[in-house]
């Protein structure tokens, strides 16, 4: 079959994509920047990509008309004022679209909108789901929970509760049940839909074998890890109260945490229905979901992540935007050093920041990580999606991947963190010498105040790590 990819660069997409493949269909993946989409070349011969914005339909016109069937897997957790209006826009010109093609069916991924009250997200869901049905093809639409995966915002908030906190006092939402499902059982929902007329015009709540509590998911959780925690539920924490314990606790921006506040406190159970059997899927348990995804981990296996989405950095640009590193009324802090081996030098530098560090003075970026989040900013709780691997989009602390060559030698890197400018950082490894450049663009006075105050740091954290970097 010929498919539609919506979402490809998106935490679902990324996991789609290569069973797709290696079901030998041809999938054309629609995604809003080419630079962030990244294919091993054994999938190229399967794969046509369309750069296009589903909230512009000008620019997905030259969508292929002998589609079979579309994935529509767009979807934002922002909380901007006029989201609901955004999502309902591009589901509205997804529709026309395709509805103009030959495609015979597409395949929605939703929540769980059983509650007569829904969150405003759940209820975008709700609308989008509405819109899409509208069309010329028949819908199928699976609705989800909790999803649970290595990378999932999910399973990673969890972690990041369970591993930081030996005592929470945490709000009353922890009491909410909920019916998680593993990543892997969502997938193959998603695969066996394909082409299945008996899901035809159809909606299906999809979820794992428990209905649990969020405190019990807490507590399995830190189970399984071996750890002793202990939970109290408050009644006095406010919604924006508990959407900054989230955001200061987590890895979470302050948008999502707000968002995730808001659809924590409706349950999200499935109604009964015959959809297991009809698409043979049995769903595992959430400690077993728990497992897959440490073992994942461990195997550094994990496909996709959802820190690396621009909602999570509240920026939403095009990488060739901020690719060519400005010069006129820009500060610069460049250096350059010989490198004795360059080969463990680039090792050096595809490693770092995560769980590795910056090299030197750690201590220093923590620090300025912890004044990024008293801000408003994201910090550096996101970390990196994989240890060793770098690719163009993804998020390395409160930087950007604008370009990683590692060939090249050459890795560029654009600040995420609220700043009164923008900064990039640049490391060039080339004929033995390694030279690592800071660029700052100021905006206004304050701006410049900011390069001044912060020149002394700089002198000691950049040439200390040109130093560890280049030993």
């Amino acid at each position: 079959m010929k498919v539609l990819l919506t979402g490809a660069t998106g935490y679902i997409g990324k996991r789609l994509l290569p069973m797709l493949i290696q079901q030998e269909h041809h999938v054309v993946c629609l995604v809003r920047d080419k630079d962030r989409f990244h294919l091993p070349s054994s999938f190229l011969p399967f794969v046509t990509i369309y750069e296009g914005d589903l909230s512009n339909e000008s620019s997905i016109k030259n969508i292929p008309d002998d589609l079979d069937v579309a994935y529509y897997l767009v979807h934002s957790m922002s909380s901007d004022k006029d989201y609901q209006v955004k999502e309902l826009n591009s589901a509205t010109n997804f529709r026309k679209i395709i509805s103009e093609t030959n495609t015979n069916q597409v395949i929605y991924l939703s929540g769980i909108i059983n509650e007569p009250k829904l969150s405003s997200h759940l209820q975008s869901r709700k609308n989008v789901e509405r819109e899409l049905g509208k069309g010329n093809y028949a819908l199928t639409t699976l609705r989800a929970g909790i999803i649970i995966g290595a990378g999932s915002a999910s399973f990673e908030i969890i972690r990041d509760l369970v591993e930081k906190l030996p005592l929470m006092v945490t709000p009353k939402w922890l009491n909410t049940k909920c019916q998680p499902i593993a990543i892997a059982d969502v997938i193959q929902f998603l695969m066996n839909s394909l082409g299945n007329v008996h899901t035809f015009n159809n909606n299906f709540d999809i979820g794992g074998p428990d209905v649990i509590s969020y405190k019990d998911m807490l507590l399995q959780f830190a189970a399984i890890r071996g750890l002793k925690r202990y939970i109290y539920v408050v009644p006095v924490m406010t919604p924006q109260l508990s959407s900054y314990w989230l955001y200061f606790i987590t890895s979470t921006s302050y948008k999502l945490a707000t968002a995730l506040v808001n659809s924590m406190k409706i349950e999200v159970i499935c109604r009964k229905s015959r959809i297991n059997e009809l698409l043979k899927v049995t769903p595992v348990s959430y400690v077993k979901s728990l497992k897959a995804a440490f073992s994942e981990i461990k195997d550094e296996q994990i496909i996709s992540s959802w820190k690396d989405a621009l909602v999570v950095s509240n920026h939403d640009f095009k990488l060739s935007d901020f690719i060519e590193v400005p010069t006129h009324g820009c500060y610069t802090d460049e250096r350059s050093r010989d490198v004795m081996r360059p080969t463990i030098t680039l090792e050096k530098i595809w490693r770092i920041g995560g769980y590795t560090g910056w090299h030197f003075a750690n201590w220093l970026w923590q620090l300025r990580g912890f004044i990024d989040r008293i801000n408003g900013g994201v910090g550096l709780r996101r970390g990196r999606t994989h240890r060793t691997k770098i690719h163009s989009g993804d998020v390395i602390d409160f930087w950007r991947v604008l370009y990683a060559d590692k060939s090249e030698g050459y890795l560029l890197l654009y600040a995420e963190m609220k700043l009164p400018g923008e900064a990039w950082l640049e490391f060039k490894l080339s004929d033995g010498k390694l030279t690592q450049t800071a660029t700052f663009r100021p905006k206004g006075l304050k701006g410049r105040l900011y390069w001044y105050s912060v020149l002394p740091f700089h002198h000691f954290i950049f040439k200390g790590m040109l130093k560890r970097l280049a030993k």
